[in-house]
């Protein structure tokens, strides 16, 4: 008996030293981040989609970023730029990259990424309405989007002329106001100039007045707290892009070409959008090809405003403004003939294209091919070569476009194997060519838009017919 006692007081004293088991804790497995969420607006420098996809400033610099990171890049246009506020305090987006500019509220809310780009602020009324010289002077209230750089502008400006006033739309964007303005809805807007250069193709009623804020940088917003990894990333990323020279070919891109200005010109190619282009559309359709048939049928009317009797003194005829050896060599037999103009200029356009040097980019060969369509081939390529000896690029459109009124000056072009070339036009053809292919490009996401409302209220109407229709079958 006293030996099992023993025993059993052992057992009790060693269970007593061992101490409270502790589970093992479990080990949260975190998952590898795949994706880079970034919340933007729609816009035609910012966001939007096209017939050939996606595009704009923020969108392609987002892409590159992405890829910098070794991530997937999902981009989300949010309504308003509270919104985008929202969903970067919930932690739905990494960044905001929506063209917004570089503001002391700003700063005090988010951590801000270097510059990509400056605008300027500017006063927007419509064409007839007296000049306004002096803010403080206006007629009417300035309307202005809710949570944009322009509340603060006219925060400070209101130091200055106490009886300055403005309201606030939650509900809108700059393009809406600007549309707004061009519909005689509102007097007055603030736009940056870069949005206000673009939109003056689509709306050519607009005026600029004074500029309210010069020189403001447009930059992304980061998370204020735990972005320590992402700002780095991103102050790497831009170092590297603007080195390449990045952000000064979307600078080009984008503005550079919108700079130039035409009221009657603009409101005539929009007349012609409506009464000419009709006849033709299919043709530029059928003939483009690997082409988008926005560009060549913006080509067309840059040869000829879609006339097909148009001749130059220099012996061009038709719609796409062929010489006769051009047109014997694309198998053209009529040149005043539509079809057979449309025909030969889209093969034309295109051998040109296929001709250029694989170092050209694939976005900017088009820019090369219509330079040469305009003044030939050989002369682009001494232009290249000539901004080679420059220390320039010789595939990039922006160093091309700044080399090629040079070929009028004889200190160059004596150079060159073509000799004398009026470059300076090729560089206008081109950028007005750009500027007719944007504005295409609108119109048809106008009506896609359009559309898209359409179906969505039938759709919406057939429902409530149906759900009539059950409740009108339900017994009492």
């Amino acid at each position: 008996m006293r030996t099992f006692l023993l025993i059993l007081y052992c057992v009790s004293l060693l269970t007593a030293c061992q101490g409270e088991r502790v589970e093992p804790a479990k080990v949260v497995e975190t998952q590898p981040k795949t994706q880079l969420n970034v919340g933007t607006l729609y816009g035609a420098q910012i966001y939007v989609t096209t017939g050939q996809g996606l595009a704009g400033f923020d969108y392609e610099m987002a892409e590159r970023f992405a890829r910098h990171q070794g991530l997937e890049l999902k981009m989300q246009p949010y309504p308003t730029i509270g919104d985008l506020y929202q969903a970067m305090q919930t932690g739905e987006i990494d960044l905001i990259a929506a063209g917004l500019a570089d503001t002391q509220s700003r700063r005090e809310q988010f951590r801000l990424g270097p510059p990509l780009y400056y605008v300027n602020q500017v006063l927007v009324y419509k064409q007839g309405a007296k000049y306004p010289a002096d803010i403080s002077q206006l007629d009417d209230n300035i309307t202005v989007i809710s949570d944009s750089s322009f509340i603060e502008t006219l925060a400070e400006l209101q130091k200055l002329y106490p009886e300055l006033v403005w309201d606030q739309q939650g509900d809108k964007d700059s393009e809406e106001l600007l549309a707004m303005i061009a519909r005689d809805e509102i007097s007055y807007t603030i736009a940056d100039s870069t949005t206000f250069e673009i939109n003056r193709r689509y709306m050519p009623e607009l005026r600029a007045g004074p500029v309210l804020r010069e020189d403001q940088a447009v930059v992304w917003l980061l998370p204020p707290n735990g972005s320590d990894r992402l700002m780095s990333d991103l102050l790497s990323f831009w170092h590297k892009e603007k080195r390449a020279g990045t952000l000064a070919h979307l600078n080009e891109k984008y503005f550079a070409h919108v700079k130039r200005f035409d009221y009657v010109d603009t409101r005539a190619f929009l007349r012609a959008i409506d009464s000419r282009l009709p006849k033709y559309r299919d043709n530029f359709v059928e003939y483009a090809g690997d082409l988008d048939w926005r560009k060549l049928a913006a080509t067309a009317y840059q040869e000829s405003h879609w006339n097909p009797n148009a001749r130059s003194p220099t012996g061009v005829r038709g719609l796409m403004m062929l010489t006769l050896p051009t047109a014997k060599q694309m198998g053209i037999s009529n040149r005043l003939d539509p079809e057979q103009s449309i025909r030969g200029g889209a093969k034309y356009l295109s051998d040109i294209l296929n001709r250029l040097p694989e170092s050209i980019p694939e976005n900017q060969r088009m820019w090369f091919a219509l330079a040469s369509y305009n003044i030939g081939y050989g002369h682009v390529e001494d232009a290249r070569k000539l901004a080679q000896s420059m220390g320039l690029n010789p595939s990039a459109w922006r160093d091309l476009k700044k080399v090629l009124p040079l070929l009028q000056k004889r200190k160059y072009y004596k150079q060159t194997r073509y000799g004398y070339a009026r470059g300076s036009e090729a560089v206008h053809y081109v950028d007005n060519i750009r500027r007719y292919y944007d504005t295409l490009v609108w119109i048809d996401n106008q009506h896609q838009q359009l559309q898209d409302e359409m179906m969505e209220a039938q759709q919406q109407t057939a429902e409530k017919q149906s759900q009539s229709g059950v409740s009108a079958s339900q017994p009492d």
